[in-house]
């Protein structure tokens, strides 16, 4: 029996995880260069932006639970980049604040952008009709 829809070939979920696999490959050299793994530094961004949050606040933010957030959490607290605390109105809500030592961060981190762009060889336009794509694709996973 054929079974086409088997074939590696015919996934959509295949070519979404290998360029996703081999964009963060690209991250690496640049995220060892401050000492943050990719999860770290997407956590960093958001707290760059928002500054103080709750853990499920920046779960949903990242499409991540809370088991993969705390060790990533836990270590950005130990590097001194934020700090977690309960919340006063509601002690099972865990707040996530930006220091500044994590806020000075940010200047080293923001040639990163520009670099990875040198990485990924899509005319701007490609990049954003991949953009718009994925985004789309997820807003329609989140409605399920």
């Amino acid at each position: 029996m054929d079974h086409e829809e088997l074939k590696l070939e015919n996934q959509l979920c295949f070519p979404l995880y290998a360029c996703s696999r081999e964009v963060i490959k690209r991250y690496r050299p640049f995220l060892d260069g401050i000492g943050l793994t990719y999860t770290q530094y997407v956590v960093m961004m958001v707290l760059w932006e928002a500054r103080t949050l709750s853990v499920k606040e920046l779960g949903q933010k990242l499409y991540l639970d809370s088991g993969t957030l705390t060790p990533v959490l836990k270590s950005l607290e130990q590097k001194g980049y934020l700090t977690r605390q309960r919340s006063h109105e509601d002690e099972r809500v865990l707040i996530v604040t930006i220091t500044e030592t994590g806020d000075a961060l940010q200047e080293n981190a923001a040639d990163i952008p520009k670099q990875i762009g040198g990485c990924v060889r899509l005319t701007p336009e490609e990049a954003l009709t991949l953009y718009k794509l994925l985004y789309k694709l997820l807003h329609t996973m989140e409605d399920e």
